[in-house]
């Protein structure tokens, strides 16, 4: 019970509006000017103007605040509204929050909590009826090309609550990716309620995809 009450009281400070909108420089990359106004002061960049508007090249987006993995290329498509357009995100890297204009939806960097800018369903550009409006400058590029000359190798760690963990090592340098989910136990593809609860065997851990250099 004392182990269940623990992981819902780090869910519930892991979904405030401020976690992880920490802005130390330490753990971060430097930003311009003209990158800080967008991604930690919230603005817009003007339409047609950013890298990745028309940009077809296959590979992964990344926050160009904290390095976190935000889209798939796959994911992207022509809205011709100025600016990248992704009707999906990878899991759990990004983060929606009311806006302060009371209409909108925001969306943010689930790691760092960087400006990426709003999300809107009901448009019916895809199958998916939901399109990611994204600023390039919030964003930076890595082609499958270049992804795969990366070294890079794995590791799996159990450590109590996975999102505490996955939290850390996104902030760590080298760290590619990190993976929630569960290692071990007897039952095939558990629920988080029932590994809770401590009949499966499973524990909760991370895979971290890291460059060994």
């Amino acid at each position: 019970m004392k182990y269940a009450l623990i992981n819902i009281l780090l869910l519930y400070i892991f979904m405030q509006p401020g976690y992880g909108q920490e802005k130390d420089d330490m753990n971060y990359n430097k930003l311009t000017s003209e990158e800080a106004s967008v991604i930690l002061h919230k603005g817009t960049e003007m339409p047609w103007t950013g890298d990745y508007v028309d940009s077809k090249d296959d590979g992964t987006y990344t926050c160009k605040h904290c390095g976190a993995a935000l889209y798939k290329s796959d994911d992207k498509f022509d809205s011709h509204c100025g600016w990248p357009s992704f009707d999906d995100e990878i899991d759990g890297a990004v983060r929606r929050v009311p806006d302060t204009d009371g209409k909108r939806t925001e969306i943010i960097c689930a790691n760092c909590g960087a400006h990426l800018g709003h999300v809107f369903g009901g448009e019916k550009f895809t199958s998916k009826n939901i399109r990611h409006c994204v600023n390039s400058i919030s964003l930076n590029f890595v082609s499958d090309k270049d992804d795969e000359k990366m070294k890079r190798d794995t590791a799996i760690f159990a450590g109590g609550c996975f999102w505490g963990m996955e939290f850390y090592f996104l902030k760590e340098p080298g760290v590619i990716s990190v993976e929630a989910g569960y290692i071990g136990g007897h039952k095939e593809n558990p629920t988080y309620e029932q590994v809770c609860a401590h009949t499966t065997g499973h524990a909760e851990a991370i895979e971290v995809v890291y460059d060994p250099e």
